[in-house]
């Protein structure tokens, strides 16, 4: 059967996205540049997301006392043991909200990681309410000489879940953001959570077909986890009759659902979360490691004989 991303898997996967895109492995280097988040520091509320612990998903090396240069040298070396092909790489600004601060200190950090041997491009996570015409501008002139990525956290369509998990901007914001950076022409990128307190199955489900309309390059996915030392975890353990979670099995067949009414053109990077054991604080799926999971929900797409897009 063709597709119409040009490659034989059932949906739009990021790795055949990237084969095609640049013929070879290009490895993401993770940066903590000591960012914070305007639901932190006051200005959009306190206490950030009642389910964020960044340490959950930093890599060792990311420490925001060490300088960009220094970490993406930690990175290349990090990686060398298990992606050793790899000699392309892309600075991701990961840790907190990545455009919240001044540009001309933007500018410098980025520039710093683009000088580094090997950087072709950059990948800056932030949130839809840390940007403004005069970054985007910016950025505009930065996309026409580097590969770059801006990806926001959205998290949810529904403002009733995003005021729950107390992320401090609405739905409305994320969809003004993504229309504004795609029309210059940037590869924005989006990151949801299925499973939020409060989302039903058919929400999610609404959700691949609301951001369907939305000219986004690419989404990431993760489960609800129950992260140690957040706000979340307290909730969590005061009344855990108000969370459910998802077993193995009937998350596959979520996201597959998902993918289904998800528009073929958006590229899919990743389908599940996953945190060292030792972070959570709730049920969780064992070892299962990541790739192993998206082995399974490429084996049970084959299965049902779906794939992306087929319901959009």
């Amino acid at each position: 059967m063709d597709f119409p991303w040009k490659h034989q898997r059932r949906y739009n996967s990021y790795a055949e996205y990237f084969r095609q895109e640049f013929g070879t492995r290009v490895q993401k280097l993770t940066l903590d540049a000591g960012f914070t988040c305007p639901n932190r520091d006051g200005t959009a509320g306190t206490g950030g997301c009642t389910y964020c612990n960044n340490d959950a998903f930093n890599p060792s090396y990311c420490q925001p006392e060490k300088s960009i240069t220094r970490q993406l040298k930690e990175g290349v070396g990090f990686h060398k043991v298990r992606y050793r092909r790899a000699v392309n790489y892309l600075a991701y600004f990961q840790a907190y909200s990545n455009t919240y601060a001044p540009l001309e200190r933007l500018r410098a950090l980025y520039e710093e990681a683009l000088s580094f041997p090997g950087v072709i491009g950059l990948v800056i996570g932030t949130r839809p309410d840390c940007i403004d015409n005069e970054m985007l501008d910016y950025f505009s002139e930065l996309n026409s000489r580097v590969y770059l990525v801006l990806e926001y956290g959205v998290e949810s369509i529904y403002n009733n879940t995003l005021e729950k998990v107390n992320r401090g901007h609405s739905w409305e914001q994320s969809e003004e953001a993504i229309q504004k950076t795609a029309a210059r022409g940037i590869r924005t990128g989006a990151h949801f959570i299925l499973g939020l307190p409060g989302e039903t199955r058919e929400m999610m489900l609404n959700t691949a077909e609301v951001i369907s309309s939305l000219p986004l390059h690419s989404i990431k996915l993760h489960q609800l986890q129950i992260i140690k030392d957040t706000r979340m975890a307290i909730d969590y353990q005061n009344d855990p009759s108000a969370f459910s979670f998802f077993t193995l099995n009937e998350y596959i067949e979520l996201v597959i659902d998902f993918l289904e009414r998800l528009n073929p053109a958006i590229v899919v990077e990743r389908i599940a979360g996953e945190v060292p054991p030792r972070f959570l604080a709730g049920p969780g799926w064992g070892l299962i490691r990541n790739d192993q999971v998206l082995q399974r929900v490429e084996n049970r797409i084959e299965e049902r004989n779906t794939w992306q897009g087929k319901l959009c």
